[in-house]
């Protein structure tokens, strides 16, 4: 069963973070360093993704007048393609609904099969740079 909490370790999720990222960063030349990682989550609402009680990933939001941002959603490898994402995204729009989001929005690296499963969970397209898709859709 999955299950979150609210993260009691940010620097061990920013790890994990840093760790499934890496790729990215490297391939983009973003130059992120696990206590800036950290950092930076301190100001987000983080919960840790657990499946039968195994930290198996983190989620991340923040929020503006009417939108609920996912600012992160991080799966470790083994545990993707199992249908926790989706779990993650309907946790974060439950979440999104309570503090009356109007949009949940993310943004994801165009490379990432990340795409797929917000294309999937119903986000839809609203911009894009050189490096990043800008997605959002309604919360229900």
């Amino acid at each position: 069963m999955v299950t979150f909490r609210l993260s009691k370790d940010l620097a061990k999720a920013a790890r994990f973070t840093l760790s499934n990222m890496r790729r990215y960063y490297e391939q983009y030349s973003v130059d992120w360093d696990e206590a800036q990682i950290e950092k930076m989550t301190q100001e987000l609402v983080n919960f840790d993704i657990l499946l039968e009680g195994k930290l198996i990933g983190v989620i991340r939001l923040s929020f503006d007048s009417d939108d609920c941002w996912l600012r992160d959603l991080q799966v470790e490898q083994s545990y993707q393609n199992q249908g926790i994402g989706s779990i993650a995204i309907a946790e974060a729009e439950r979440f999104a609904r309570e503090h009356c989001a109007e949009n949940l929005k993310l943004r994801v690296f165009k490379n990432s099969p990340a795409v797929h499963l917000y294309k999937r969970q119903g986000f839809g397209l609203t911009s894009e740079d050189e490096r990043f898709y800008y997605m959002s859709r309604i919360v229900s």
